[in-house]
């Protein structure tokens, strides 16, 4: 069993009842392989996490940015809670060292890997609830989420990687990107597209999606990081 005292050191925390924080790690997965495992996965704690966190963030930007619309605000708080932001968060904190994965899902490192991460997290601030309570929730949010906020309003985090890979393009190299569709399949109800996103006739990276929204988006935000923007 993983050592998990280790982990409410790292974080600073004291769980009145261990397993709520080990269930907050218990992956689907692990329960295959371990049917005798005394405790359920962490779908539910998730559940109710992700509301927590939500209540907590929205509060927290509604008291700070009193002059602020509605839209932004819910733009802002998009880019905190989305799943790459918290799946960092948990990495950076040794999250992938605490997880009760199966042995196949313990290989898998990839896209898979970080809804898991983000996943866990919000089971964690479910399982902080209802061990400690709000104000602690609030308090650890604070600590690791929420300071990320300065650098998401700076860097133009928030817009939709698009707009970013647009204005990026724009300033850098003077050029618009175009989408080009590259690959479509599938029936009516289950199309699937690969769309590349160009500057000028050279192709910086591609999208996958259901949609050409989807792929389109896929695509742009593959851009920004092939071009380190």
């Amino acid at each position: 069993m993983k050592e998990f005292s280790l982990l409410e050191k790292k974080l600073s925390l004291k769980f009145k009842n261990k397993d709520f924080l080990i269930q907050a790690f218990c992956h689907r997965s692990y329960l295959n392989e371990h049917p005798d495992f005394y405790l359920s996965h962490n779908e539910r704690l998730e559940f109710l996490g992700d509301a927590v966190l939500e209540l907590i963030i929205t509060e927290y930007l509604y008291q700070k940015y009193p002059k602020k619309s509605e839209g932004e605000l819910t733009n802002w708080r998009a880019a905190l809670v989305n799943a790459k932001m918290l799946s960092e968060i948990a990495r950076d904190l040794d999250f992938n060292d605490f997880l009760l994965l199966s042995r196949g899902e313990a290989k898998e490192l990839g896209k898979a890997r970080q809804y898991i991460l983000a996943n866990t997290f919000e089971a964690l601030i479910g399982a902080i609830y209802l061990d400690q309570g709000y104000k602690v929730c609030k308090d650890f949010i604070k600590k690791y989420l929420t300071v990320k906020l300065p650098e998401i309003i700076e860097k133009g985090l928030f817009k939709d990687p698009k707009s970013r890979f647009q204005e990026e393009a724009q300033e850098r190299v003077g050029i618009t990107p175009i989408y080009k569709v590259l690959e479509e399949w599938g029936p009516d109800h289950a199309r699937h597209f690969i769309i590349g996103v160009f500057l000028d006739k050279t192709l910086v990276a591609k999208g996958e999606g259901s949609s050409k929204q989807e792929a389109e988006l896929e695509a742009a935000k593959n851009a920004l990081e092939a071009k380190n923007w």
